[in-house]
């Protein structure tokens, strides 16, 4: 696939449903990554509007609120999500019982439980997917290092990264779900990131 991704960047990048639309006219598998987090019905909603039996994929750590879990399945039913959930190889009960509590961000630790619960099987999701194209919610106004990437990017393996939120604000977020009618859920808690302006790290690899 060729494409002038600064063109697309610069015509395209404050244009979600533009963006989405452009991402799946691509030649290649397209997925679309969740956590369903807060706003996550956006992105859910206006790719399934484009093409509604897109696989998404969800790497479910385990360590998710209740509130989450009711919001995955709700949206999930109300938008008939083609939803693949990938697990960490261990259970979080096996987990839990053989190293305890999951370690804080400043225990050395952390990494290897990221790697463990969040990396590891988005690796195997990219494996047995195989995608071109990879659709997220990521916006950037959510850290640092999300306010310096592009809409639009291509990492090392050639997979193109769609991020059609990217530069939306909470208020513009909130907005389309008012316009749709959809869920929202603030009940959310990433353990490898803890703190909601600190990046877990898929993000940085991928």
């Amino acid at each position: 696939m060729s494409f002038d991704i600064d063109a697309i960047n610069r015509d395209l990048g404050h244009d979600p449903e533009a963006l989405v639309r452009w991402a799946l006219s691509l030649d290649g598998k397209a997925i679309c990554t969740t956590n369903f987090r807060p706003f996550e019905a956006v992105i859910l909603h206006m790719i399934t509007q484009v093409q509604p039996n897109i696989p998404v994929v969800w790497m479910d750590s385990g360590y998710n609120t209740e509130a989450t879990y009711r919001f995955a399945e709700e949206i999930s039913r109300q938008l008939d999500l083609n939803l693949t959930i990938y697990h960490p190889r261990r259970s979080r009960a096996h987990r839990d019982a053989v190293e305890g509590e999951f370690p804080t961000i400043d225990d050395p630790r952390h990494a290897a439980f990221t790697e463990e619960v969040k990396l590891e099987p988005f690796q195997r999701a990219l494996r047995e997917a195989a995608p071109h194209v990879w659709l997220t919610a990521l916006r950037a106004e959510d850290t640092a290092e999300r306010a310096q990437m592009q809409p639009v990017s291509v990492n090392q393996d050639g997979l193109i990264k769609v991020a059609p939120v990217l530069h939306w604000s909470a208020k513009d977020m909130y907005q389309y779900l008012q316009k749709h009618d959809l869920p929202n859920n603030f009940d959310y808690f990433d353990p490898t990131k803890v703190e909601d302006k600190r990046e877990c790290g898929l993000h940085l690899q991928h």
